[in-house]
């Protein structure tokens, strides 16, 4: 049970360290840059990645002895797609002005490289309990990323976190000026490479 316990941790503990699907796979990272630009949107779309990773997981890992080798693409792409949709509805329903800051961005999921690179490598292979933990996982160092570089983007572009004003007014009122670079792509970019960069560095030590 103890060496059972002891897998389970690695498998969650892998991709937010030393199997990190941004910072060492460098995989999603489309979406970290679209949808990074305040705090609010990335946290949901943390989130949203993270519901459906885990669910899915476990979804195919139920179904994997049953799926013809030939069309295993197409069965996870219809099990992601309806996860998808209602994740989306969910949104629209409970938080509309964030499902319309996401866009077409939440649809997109379907196609996220982390999703479905765990179907294929983890949930195909292992068993529900170990393909949730390793879909949460997942789901969460990709979070992490969406995370920091959203707040950061915020902060320093905008000037507050989750549309609350966090710098003072007498900070501009003595000269202070937002970065508006910050509120660019290119920046998210730029970002998302730092984070990698002192991440890696900081795996060599």
């Amino acid at each position: 049970m103890g060496k059972l316990s002891k897998e389970y941790k690695q498998v969650f503990t892998n991709p937010l360290s030393t199997d990190h699907p941004v910072l060492m796979q460098v995989l999603g990272i489309c979406s970290a840059l679209a949808v990074t630009s305040q705090l609010r949107p990335a946290i949901v779309m943390g989130l949203a990645v993270t519901i459906i990773t885990a669910f899915a997981n476990v979804i195919i890992s139920c179904l994997r002895n049953t799926i013809p080798t030939r069309i295993r693409i197409v069965v996870q792409l219809v099990v992601v797609a309806a996860l998808v949709t209602v994740v989306s509805q969910v949104l629209k329903a409970f938080a509309y002005d964030v499902s319309v800051e996401l866009s077409v961005y939440v649809g997109l999921i379907i196609t996220n490289c982390i999703l479905m690179g765990r179907l294929e490598a983890f949930a195909m292979q292992n068993k529900p309990l170990a393909s949730l933990i390793d879909g949460i996982g997942n789901g969460l160092g990709y979070a992490m990323i969406l995370v920091i570089v959203g707040g950061v983007r915020e902060l320093l572009g905008r000037g507050s976190l989750m549309g609350f004003q966090v710098i003072p007014s007498c900070a501009y009122d003595a000269g202070y000026l937002n970065n508006g670079m910050m509120t660019m792509p290119a920046m998210a970019l730029i970002l998302v490479g730092c984070v990698i960069w002192v991440h890696r560095s900081r795996m060599k030590e």
